[in-house]
């Protein structure tokens, strides 16, 4: 199925209607440079599937952020309801029950009812948002990201307004001021240049990760894959490449300070049952707080 907004939890993807997959993308220019493996990742603000992945996306990070260049890109999934209204998803509307099916197949919460309460016209505004935040500071922007997609998914938060996207912004530490400066001025610019590296790159959906070596070959990991194909990607491009070592159980909220259950089952290689179990204890013994909603919980220090 291939509709606006439709991120199929049996491909797992967020497809672009009317996209075509290059089979040959052209990565010449974009060789690694400062580490030996470069990773270009295409995702979207609003994307359902790049929320379902986080728990393998932080793993792959804590594991060979060492010899990973990330970059991150942002892919326009949803210009508008007038350019994309068609077929079985014909407005906002009709994401909401969807978003609660994604939510259950990935287990990561999620709350469909943002668009029958809050509906976002567009992922354009969050995407241009994303853009000014990496020029002021990269690892910021990529804590904005994350908090921008914590307010939209548990929060219903409509973060194509200012409000919820400059208390992102506050949350990771953002100079705000500059920030709404450079989403005026270089954002636009910044976002159409991510928009056209996708078509030469070939992108049809999200998420899409290349892994690119010194002499600019690369693998695609298409779609929510397990974390297996992400480190099988890596591999091809850099046989020798070791896995770090990471502290694991509460120490964990000192590299990311929100988690999903599915996220701290994910980095502690525990079943979902029993990262539940494990974190309804740190909280009995007071040492976490949790923010609950109907479809999943997210976990912080106390």
């Amino acid at each position: 199925m291939n509709e606006p907004m439709f991120c199929d939890p049996v491909s797992g993807v967020c497809e672009i209607p009317g996209s075509a997959l290059s089979t040959a993308p052209a990565t010449s220019g974009l060789e690694a440079t400062d580490k030996p493996v470069k990773l270009i990742y295409f995702t979207d603000p609003i994307c359902s599937t790049c929320w379902g992945i986080e728990p393998q996306w932080r793993r792959l990070k804590l594991e060979y952020g060492h010899v990973l260049d990330i970059h991150y890109h942002m892919g326009g999934l949803l210009p508008s309801w007038d350019v994309y209204s068609s077929g079985g998803i014909n407005g906002p509307g009709d994401v909401a029950h969807h978003w609660d099916e994604v939510s259950q197949h990935y287990q990561m919460p999620i709350d469909g009812n943002v668009w029958l309460e809050d509906p976002l016209s567009s992922s354009y505004p969050p995407s241009i948002w994303f853009k000014a935040a990496q020029q002021q500071d990269p690892h910021k922007a990529v804590i904005f990201l994350r908090r921008m997609r914590e307010l939209l998914f548990m929060d219903k938060q409509n973060i194509c307004k200012p409000g919820p996207v400059l208390k992102a912004a506050g949350y990771a530490g953002l100079d705000l001021s500059q920030l709404e400066a450079d989403f005026k001025s270089t954002g636009p610019a910044l976002f159409e240049a991510d928009l056209q590296l996708g078509k030469q790159l070939g992108v049809r959906g999200f998420p899409s990760i290349f892994f690119i070596d010194g002499d600019g070959k690369s693998e695609l990991v298409y779609g929510a894959k397990p974390y297996q194909v992400f480190t099988t990607a890596l591999h091809k491009m850099l046989p020798a490449s070791q896995a770090r070592t990471y502290a694991t159980g509460i120490a964990l909220f000192s590299y990311y300070p929100t988690l999903t259950t599915k996220e701290y089952a994910g980095l502690n290689q525990l079943s979902f049952e029993d990262a539940a179990a494990q974190l309804n204890g740190l909280r009995a013994e007071n040492k976490l707080q949790v923010h609950t909603i109907a479809s999943g919980q997210l976990w912080s220090l106390k």
